[in-house]
């Protein structure tokens, strides 16, 4: 089975949206520590958690228990996804009768455990594993701890006796978004090395300040330590977990409190505040503006793609492209599912692998077993029958379906009945297998009219935009509608591809910003683009888009 990528990543979108409606509409509630949470449970729901949203108690289902239970918005939110219960009903959160109540409680059918007072969930957590072992029952037991609430002794009291009994069927996630209610928990009560800054990045950039794991390897624990936003780490860390014997586990997810909404992120104002009603479009449409960057790495060294693949890991990119020629769809010839195959060790970082190649139905198997995670074919060499053989075979192999169109090829009829499933949209804007090329120009009306048509039959999946993007025009095909940007030359020919990825995100974040102030322009003038600048008080983003406000003639 694959990753499951582009689905977790629609269904986590999609349960940031409810935290949003629902703490808006109760006026109260947690946000921060929701989204800090949010991709934990997208994977967990999306590919690992077993449960029957129709059957909430049924006795082989997998526990999970939120013990930070402040962050309930994200929960049900996420349950809502699943199937327990429509998504409407997040409008009901805190109000009186709700079975959706400020913290977890079990009037609302599969929730496991009662969470408020911070500490418990995890004494809870090892009596149902040790209870599942006495009874050779074979559920996981999955639960997200705080940072701030590893400030309670009972934590570590729990801690110990897990390891004393060797619950190896409990895998715990300590959600470490380094703020907690009363301020940056370094200041408060430090789980690694002290910090004597408001600067957080201080804790991301120097490992050699994180002592968080050693303290629980101390107490006889498996330690997994990941990116907490990166579905790919999080799955491979669950799998490691679960094959872990003898020992309980836990990963120390490195997470920022608010991702997504750039206001709310490392803002310990946002533990717990509902946003307001008139700023809520344009954190929607922020939601809606996440965006990856996507190396391809035949653009490097052709005889070393092994390295290739290394300086995209180093490079923090999103996934990787691979460009597969066959010399027959276009004229230039790369390689093949083996190499794939031989590549596909090296990382966990997705592999999109976009097929330029004749009859893709005959092959798409062979792509699926190499470890692809995204596979798309192209429309000049499917039609309706076959493509909806490829979109069948990897939606059953849990494979992102990608579709792609060349310059001089309109998106064709028959391929609308597919877009509300349809994971990604790679729009060429060079025409395949020639190198160097620029951005053909045409493509930015081409995006128009796609949109149109997108809008219409309800795509929520990524349009990719593949061929001639650079720093030059990335942020205007970002205001294009493209949310997935290759880049050839412009990453994989630099010398330091770190940079140039970083550069990449600062101009997308750049369009971004100009986008999200021209809605609330749009919606409130002066007045709410002002009220929108000062949500931004970390670091320097405040200046940086009151500059953006007053060049776009707004203040």
């Amino acid at each position: 089975m694959g990753l499951n990528y582009y689905q977790i990543k629609k269904n986590v979108l999609r349960a940031r949206k409810l935290v949003i409606k629902a703490t808006n509409t109760a006026g109260s509630g947690h946000p921060g520590g929701s989204f800090s949470m949010a991709e934990i449970l997208g994977c967990l729901f999306n590919k690992h958690l077993k449960f029957d949203p129709k059957n909430p108690q049924w006795e082989d289902r997998d526990r999970l228990v939120l013990s930070k239970g402040h962050a309930a918005p994200g929960l049900f939110s996420n349950m809502a996804v699943a199937g327990y219960f429509p998504e409407s009903e997040l409008e009901t959160l805190r109000k009186f009768g709700s079975k959706l109540q400020g913290h977890p409680d079990l009037k609302c059918p599969g929730v496991e455990f009662c969470g408020g007072s911070l500490g418990t969930g995890l004494s809870y957590s090892v009596g149902i594993a040790l209870a599942g072992k006495i009874d050779s029952k074979d559920y996981h037991v999955y639960t997200i701890i705080g940072d701030g609430e590893s400030d309670e002794g009972q934590v570590w009291e729990a801690a110990m006796t897990a390891a004393k009994y060797k619950v190896d069927n409990l895998t715990v996630f300590l959600d470490r978004n380094f703020i907690q209610q009363d301020s940056y928990t370094e200041k408060i009560m430090p789980l690694d090395k002290k910090l004597e800054s408001d600067n957080l990045s201080e804790m991301w950039k120097d490992a050699s300040r994180w002592k968080t794991g050693d303290k629980w390897r101390s107490f006889g624990w498996n330690v997994i330590e990941i990116d907490g936003h990166r579905v790919e780490q999080i799955d491979s860390a669950i799998a490691k977990a679960n094959a872990t014997k003898g020992v309980p586990t836990i990963i120390i997810s490195r997470t920022i409190k608010g991702k997504s909404v750039e206001h709310m992120e490392d803002n310990p104002a946002w533990h717990g505040k509902a946003p307001d009603s008139d700023v809520v479009p344009i954190i929607n449409m922020e939601l809606d503006s996440q965006f990856m960057i996507a190396p391809s790495i035949i653009a490097g060294d052709m005889t070393n793609l092994e390295n290739e693949v290394k300086r995209c890991v180093s490079g923090r990119a999103d996934y990787i492209h691979l460009d597969v020629m066959d010399g027959q769809f276009v004229p230039n010839k790369t390689f093949d599912h083996v190499k794939i195959k031989e590549l596909r060790p090296l990382t966990v970082i997705p592999f999109d692998s976009h097929l330029m190649i004749n009859d893709p139905v005959k092959h798409v198997r062979d792509y699926i077993e190499a470890g692809s995670d995204i596979v798309t074919v192209h429309a000049e060499v499917t039609d309706e029958s076959s493509f909806g053989e490829i979109h069948d075979v990897l939606r059953q192999n849990q494979v992102g379906v990608g579709f792609a169109i060349n310059p001089d090829t309109e998106l064709p009829e028959w391929s609308y009945k597919f877009l509300s499933t349809l994971d990604q949209l790679i729009v060429m804007s060079v025409v395949p297998g020639k190198s160097g090329q620029k951005y053909i120009e045409e493509t930015h009306a081409k995006m128009a009219r796609l949109n149109t048509i997108l809008k219409e039959h309800d795509f929520s999946g990524y349009i990719e935009a593949d061929g001639g993007v650079n720093l030059e025009n990335i942020g205007s095909v970002f205001a294009d509608g493209a949310r997935a940007f290759v880049g050839g030359g412009a990453i994989i020919g630099q010398q330091d591809v770190r940079a140039a990825i970083r550069d990449f995100r600062n101009e997308v974040l750049t369009s971004r910003r100009q986008l999200l102030l021209d809605k609330a322009n749009e919606l409130g003038g002066t007045e709410l683009v002002n009220k929108w600048i000062g949500l931004h008080v970390v670091g320097e983003k405040q200046e940086q888009i009151k500059k953006i406000a007053q060049e776009r003639g707004y203040l």
